[in-house]
């Protein structure tokens, strides 16, 4: 079955799931050199996929690509929140730990926030310098005042996203927007976002088709070129503000609710909450990724009209996830590391059915995205990067192996092996410890019980890789 007939049976909010795998077919390009796309998908939680054992939130096409994907079950972010993960993804070179610990740009309050350092090259200048046409499109609005653009031949940027400073914020009553939305952390915020999106009419309009739709033109445009090709496409949907067309909504919650809307949700305990707002949180989060996985599906659709895929690789990731009240927590309060945050998705899929349907339960993570494309489509980086290229799982070549890993938000780090999880302050302080073998979700705080072994993941994990010199360039 081809993607169209895919798409066509799943409708147009993907709620029918079909059990014969979708198909993209396509020839080779003239150039026979390999094409790669990158899409980040931002604050999708890995349990929300059914492609990850999900059975509530409807995500067909996003299951239908890992079929056809190296999928891997264990991946996690480099280091969150949204910038810090981007500068992994774009440069291959670990964001953490961060520098001296310290808050590096003023835009933001999260440790790690801060530009591409001049010192390090983009996988989009490197792909550049070898005779690629590079393209990029993105509502990540942080992006447009950072130097994430550098190297890129095309860059659409989308507008109004979030509190971008796209229009004016007092063209939105206060009283009006507090009547009708539960407003619980930023009042500034979600008015100007408001009145950047006021004037919206149709499904297209909205930023995770508008991102899409912008992918599609990008391929429109590059497939004609007689060079090959890398193409990101950065969509910021599911993360807040949550406010999608009814008729995903409806997927979740039929037209019972009649309170306030919670649009933003508030970066701590979720106690603010009664249990009806909690639950219609949790229906606009998956309306969310449900209307994002339909028009990643017409972006996918295209390519396959197109007849690259036969000859792109193509990979996706999120960049970490958000809490929904399972410890009592909403939003990504950088204090509450459980897996809702931090586990991210992450597949590729490889010309050819190479590696389609396989999975693996190594600690990759957001760093490997640019040794991987360029390990995959040959191309050599000027200088060593930290990622590793995850191709070699496949072809059983040469790769790190990693028995833990350590990721970091803001002052709170994070590290695992495979039996514990352990997250803390970055001075060890407020630790709590987790035997996900047997506590996957991490409901049992064993700290007090097993000190020692949360002593030994801050000292011989998270310390050592702490101290580690940064590669030199």
């Amino acid at each position: 079955m081809t993607r169209r007939h895919f798409i066509g049976a799943a409708g147009a909010a993907g709620v029918a799931l079909l059990g014969a795998p979708a198909v993209i077919t396509g020839c080779a390009r003239e150039s026979g050199k390999m094409n790669a796309i990158v899409v980040i998908l931002d604050s999708l939680r890995r349990d929300h996929l059914g492609a990850y054992g999900n059975v509530t939130t409807k995500t067909p096409n996003l299951d239908a690509l890992a079929r056809e994907s190296f999928r891997f079950t264990r991946p996690y972010p480099d280091a969150i929140p949204t910038v810090p993960a981007r500068r992994a993804i774009h440069t291959g070179m670990r964001t953490f730990p961060f520098q001296e610990w310290q808050q590096d740009h003023q835009g933001s309050a999260n440790y790690g926030w801060s530009p591409l350092p001049d010192d390090q090259r983009t996988l989009s200048e490197i792909l550049g310098d070898a005779g690629y046409t590079t393209a990029f499109v993105t509502d990540t609005w942080h992006m447009f005042y950072m130097n994430f653009g550098r190297g890129f031949h095309y860059y659409d940027r989308i507008r109004g996203q979030e509190d971008d400073p796209y229009r004016d914020p007092d063209t939105v009553p206060e009283k009006w927007m507090r009547d009708h939305f539960l407003v619980s952390r930023s009042a500034e915020k979600a008015r100007q976002y408001l009145a950047n999106v006021q004037d919206r009419k149709t499904e297209e309009e909205y930023f995770a088709p508008r991102v899409f739709a912008g992918g599609m033109d990008l391929l429109e445009t590059v497939s004609r070129r007689a060079e090959p090709f890398f193409l990101l496409v950065d969509s910021y949907d599911p993360h807040e503000p949550w406010d999608p067309p009814k008729k995903y909504v409806d997927l979740y919650d039929a037209g019972y609710y009649d309170g306030k809307e919670p649009l933003y949700p508030k970066y701590g305990k979720s106690d603010y909450l009664t249990s009806e707002e909690l639950l219609r949180m949790r229906a606009l989060y998956s309306a969310e990724i449900t209307m994002a996985d339909h028009w990643l599906g017409n972006f996918l659709q295209k390519a396959d009209e197109l007849r690259i895929m036969d000859n792109t690789l193509l990979v996706l990731i999120s960049d970490h996830g958000h809490a929904l009240g399972e410890h009592g927590y909403t939003g990504k309060p950088s204090l509450a590391m459980w897996p809702e945050i931090t586990d991210i998705a992450f597949m590729i899929r490889y010309p050819e059915g190479r590696g389609a349907g396989e999975e693996s339960d190594y600690f990759a993570s957001t760093y490997d995205v640019a040794p991987t494309v360029l390990g995959t489509l040959g191309v050599d980086p000027p200088y060593p990067l930290d990622g590793q290229n995850l191709s070699a799982l496949l072809d059983k070549g040469e790769i790190e192996q990693r028995k833990h890993f350590t990721t970091a938000f803001h002052n709170y780090v994070w590290t695992r092996d495979e039996r514990w999880v352990m997250f803390s302050r970055h001075d060890g302080s407020e630790s709590r410890l987790y035997d996900v073998a047997n506590d996957p979700y991490q409901h049992y705080d064993l700290v007090e019980a097993e000190p020692d072994e949360a002593r030994r993941l801050y000292e011989d994990y998270f310390l050592k890789d702490a101290q580690k010199v940064p590669t030199p360039r």
